[in-house]
């Protein structure tokens, strides 16, 4: 009877995490400037690191909205 022979179990699921990033701190670089040029530079660098950290965020913004869409589908 085939109702008495073993059977090999199933393989485990994958279980997949659907997940956005986190959201981690905004970090500037230090600066001391002592002339103008410095001064320029220090600027151009600040501007870069939050132009940077405003990418992450809207990136975790951009992906919490498509979860929400995604939610809400039937």
């Amino acid at each position: 009877m085939s109702a008495c022979a073993s059977i090999p179990p199933l393989p485990a699921p994958v279980i997949t995490v659907n997940a956005c990033l986190v959201v981690t701190r905004c970090q500037l670089p230090a600066a001391a400037p002592r002339t103008n040029g410095a001064m320029l530079l220090a600027l151009e660098r600040a501007e870069a690191a939050w132009a940077t950290c405003a990418a992450k965020v809207d990136a975790v913004v951009d992906c919490q909205e498509d979860a929400d869409v995604q939610a809400e589908k039937p």
